[in-house]
């Protein structure tokens, strides 16, 4: 059986940072890309990795391109 990747970190830090540059609430980006406010929390908090699918719903509710998170997660780094 195939193991859950671990939660990164700075993806977490570099999503909440977004986040809060974008002026919205955990519940309301969450409400926007389609999952729940917790499971949000557990990604920020780097409790938990998201799957591929989570994150490309995540970054186009910030209107953020892919290049912008990753910029995110080096300087969360």
């Amino acid at each position: 059986m195939a193991r859950s990747p671990a939660p990164d970190p700075a993806l977490g830090v570099a999503m909440r940072q977004l986040r809060e540059d974008s002026g919205l609430s955990r519940e309301a980006l969450a409400y926007q890309a389609g999952i729940t406010p917790s499971a949000l929390a557990r990604i920020e908090l780097a409790q938990s990795a998201p799957a591929w699918d989570t994150v490309r719903r995540v970054i186009a509710a910030l209107d953020v391109p892919l290049s912008g998170l990753a910029a995110a997660v080096e300087a969360a780094e």
